[in-house]
């Protein structure tokens, strides 16, 4: 939703006051669509992510299979994903479209072919009638029934709490594509991660960090605001059997990168211990971000933190960065742009100029053709 304030006749103002997440919920659970409001009054949504993969044939590098209606394709993992497969899935879909053209009659309407009902289906809806969606469930983790313990323990399956619509301030609260493109990448090249330390920007949701947490050693999810926070320590609670095969260990913790120290109240239920701080700076060898660049200021202020944090490690450090190119019509340009991507690239381009002789920073694009682990749309602008 968008507000328009015409202060003069040449010098609209728009002010946003609502954004909402371009990630829809996949396969939820009717009765707990929206399981809570939290300490806002936002209503807080469950969603389902599935994989592509079975995550107990990681370490064995089995098949990555995709499942798609009337059989099962069966890819395999890492580098060895073909184009004829993608041909033959969409020529498969192809005949399944020029299946439908068949099923018209004379006069050329749409003959739908339904299913005999049976008793137990009419059942089935008179039951499902009487729910209403969204529900709101005030329970809380005591309360949790046994199947959604059932559901926790899924290995195909990321359980993540999120909102789907805040002010511009809560987007992090949302889940975003770049976060799903990041988490495929590590997925992918899961062996250059395992037993890393690893400090994750802006991690929202907590969704990337909690499959780095599958292959690394450590994983810091930082973040700011205690709502926030705590929502993202509850879904990396949800999800810790996807984590403890490995071994690895996700602690969620405050970054302000407006601020030039870390978080040491020990008041903070997120506060950094000094051993914490330590740990970071002697063993951190990748930092990640996804999706965090759409306010300039807060743009400036994650590569000032990014300068900051790497002059003090010990290791090399590689920094990996994910972002969806939003277009937007601005009036300034009478034309679509994509003004936030232009100041990060600008940022990006100054950090790689930069004449510092302790430091050095290179820029390397990564093509996105790598293997898709997770079901959500990749879209060109990722």
């Amino acid at each position: 939703m968008v507000d328009v304030t015409e202060k003069e006749m040449d010098n609209p103002t728009f002010r946003s006051d609502t954004v909402l997440s371009d990630v829809h919920l996949h396969c939820p659970n009717k009765r707990h669509l929206m399981v809570r409001l939290n300490a806002v009054g936002q209503p807080v949504f469950l969603s389902y992510f599935k994989f592509l993969w079975n995550t107990e044939d990681s370490a064995s590098e089995k098949d990555v299979r995709e499942v798609t209606t009337g059989r099962e394709h069966q890819y395999k993992s890492g580098d060895e994903v073909c184009d004829k497969d993608r041909d033959s899935i969409k020529k498969e879909r192809e005949l399944n479209s020029e299946g439908v053209k068949a099923l018209l009659d004379d006069d050329g309407d749409l003959e739908v072919v339904r299913r005999p009902r049976s008793s137990s289906d009419l059942e089935a809806e008179d039951l499902l009638r009487d729910i209403v969606c969204p529900v709101i469930l005030m329970k809380g983790r005591e309360d949790a029934s046994e199947d959604e313990e059932q559901e926790c323990t899924c290995s195909d399956v990321v359980k993540i709490e999120h909102t789907m619509a805040t002010p511009l301030e809560d987007v992090g609260k949302q889940v975003w594509r770049a976060a799903f493109l990041l988490a495929d990448y590590i997925l992918f090249k899961r062996d250059t991660f395992r037993c890393c330390s690893v400090l994750e920007l802006g991690g929202g949701t907590g969704i990337t960090s909690i499959i780095m947490g599958t292959v690394a050693k450590r994983v810091y999810c930082t973040d700011v605001g205690e709502d926030l926070l705590a929502m993202c320590e509850q879904n990396i609670a949800l999800n810790k059997h996807l984590m403890e095969p490995g071994g690895g260990e996700v602690k969620v913790r405050e970054l302000d990168w407006l601020k030039d120290e870390f978080c040491t109240d020990p008041e903070g239920p997120f506060s950094w211990s000094e051993d914490e701080i330590a740990d970071l700076h002697d063993h951190c060898s990748v930092i990640m971000a996804a999706d965090v660049f759409y306010d300039d200021d807060l743009t400036d202020a994650l590569f000032r933190t990014l300068y900051r944090i790497t002059h003090n490690l010990r290791k090399s450090c590689t920094v990996y960065l994910a972002l969806e190119k939003r277009l937007n019509f601005t009036l300034r340009h009478m034309d679509i742009t994509c003004e936030a991507y232009s100041h990060f690239r600008n940022n990006l381009n100054d950090l790689e100029n930069l004449q510092d002789g302790s430091i050095k920073y290179t820029v390397e694009p990564i093509k996105v053709d790598f293997c898709q682990f997770l079901v959500y749309e990749r879209i060109e602008q990722l």
